[in-house]
């Protein structure tokens, strides 16, 4: 998916949680599960997607990004819950 998005990672149903912004998501979730690229995701094993947004241009998705990372845990997991309940991989849903 080559437009840009905001996503979550997280390890396990209400476990760690990491927000990113790319421009190809599909690609950027595959470097998180499977390039084992060292920093905070691979530390964590957060290899699930388990939100994303998509944005018409990268202004955008930044802003949103940064807005993100300042909510309190408890409102990024209800923001999660209400489109992700059972907080499933949603990276199959990209291709």
């Amino acid at each position: 998916m080559k437009q840009p998005c905001v996503y979550i990672m997280s390890n396990k149903c209400r476990g760690v949680l990491y927000v990113g912004v790319t421009s190809d998501l599909t690609k950027r979730v595959w470097q998180h599960k499977y390039a084992n690229i060292p920093g905070f995701t691979s530390h964590y094993c957060l290899y699930k997607l388990v939100y994303f947004e998509c944005y018409k241009d990268m202004y955008s998705a930044i802003t949103r990004e940064k807005q993100l990372k300042r909510w309190r845990r408890d409102w990024k997991l209800a923001l999660i819950e209400g489109s992700n309940p059972t907080w499933e991989d949603l990276y199959s849903s990209l291709a």
